[in-house]
């Protein structure tokens, strides 16, 4: 059974001073009983659920609300001080005791509940039993306030051990981060050092690259020229066979040019002589050296060419062979 003991002000008499205490049994929602003393005499009473769900209902509240209500006027004590009225009222044998408690508003107050409390027939016993209430509430509190001390002191110690270690750590922290600083600064200085040398061998690596493409720019345009002069060469000796070749008419036009022109024949040296200036492929000295020899003996051989020898209309075999030759 769960018990409070509360110190309580009436509203009809201020000035007076009387001890409740409420027990109950798991919740106070299913009944409480009351105890009221002023140190001289005592009343006691009980409320039952079947009454607690009667006040709600009076009131139109509801159950679970009611009984918060109660707890707080009636438990709390002090934290709800002005905030709950009482109101006690006594018979003239002090045989009776009418107890009610109300809930205050800014407007006014409406009544929690009420109930009619008989007195104890050994007011002392029940002072007693309050007396020891209370020292054994505050040999708890004593107990409970003595190992809230320790556990403080416990948090207190162990706060300062924590606070050094912290200091520790801190100092280490610092240590290690000068280390670490340390050693990042070589490291950062060997990675530059690094980088210097890549961007150089990079850089190398390039300007060779460009030397050699410029050198097989070079070579490329160099074999062009070389390629251009050859055809070059090649078409200008070309050039030079065919006008050589141009100037010779072809065997059916020398045979007519012979008919019709025999009466002014020329003489055929200065033609040899073109032939040995026109350039001539090679190979072909042999053979013009052999028709050269071969050439004043068919001119010894071909008789005067007269008027009388041959007609325009019918030229001689002899005269269209020489002229074949020539």
């Amino acid at each position: 059974m769960e018990k409070t003991l509360n110190r309580i002000h009436p509203v009809s008499d201020p000035e007076a001073t009387y001890f409740l205490q409420v027990s109950w049994e798991k919740d106070l929602g299913i009944g409480f009983g009351l105890l009221l003393s002023d140190c001289q005499c005592a009343w006691t009473g009980t409320v039952s659920e079947s009454d607690i769900s009667r006040e709600a209902a009076d009131i139109e509240m509801d159950r679970e609300k009611y009984v918060e209500e109660l707890r707080r006027a009636l438990i709390a004590g002090e934290e709800s001080a002005g905030k709950y009225n009482f109101v006690i009222s006594r018979d003239e044998q002090n045989k009776a005791c009418h107890f009610s408690y109300e809930r205050n508003l800014k407007d006014g107050s409406f009544r929690l509940g009420s109930l009619k409390l008989q007195d104890v027939p050994n007011p002392a016993e029940v002072i007693r039993e309050l007396i020891g209430y209370c020292l054994d509430s505050l040999g708890k509190l004593q107990a409970k306030t003595e190992h809230l001390q320790r556990e403080n002191e416990r948090l207190f110690s162990n706060w300062n051990d924590v606070e050094k270690r912290l200091e520790k750590c801190a100092e280490a922290k610092e240590e290690l981060e000068a280390d670490l600083y340390s050693r990042f600064v070589l490291v950062l200085n060997e990675k530059k050092a690094k980088i210097r040398n890549l961007q150089k061998l990079l850089s190398e690596a390039k300007e060779s690259a460009v030397d050699a493409k410029c050198a097989r720019d070079s070579i490329a345009t160099t074999q062009m020229v070389v390629k251009r002069e050859n055809n070059y060469d090649a078409s200008t000796d070309e050039e030079s066979e065919n006008p050589a070749r141009a100037s010779l008419p072809s065997a059916p036009e020398r045979r007519d040019s012979s008919l019709l022109g025999s009466p002014d024949i020329v003489d055929p040296a200065p033609r040899r002589k073109r032939r040995q200036r026109t350039a001539k492929p090679a190979g072909t000295g042999a053979k013009v050296a052999a028709y050269e020899a071969e050439q004043p003996a068919q001119e010894n051989s071909v008789p005067p060419l007269t008027p009388d020898t041959f007609s325009p209309s019918e030229p001689t075999s002899e005269m269209f062979c020489a002229h074949g030759e020539l």
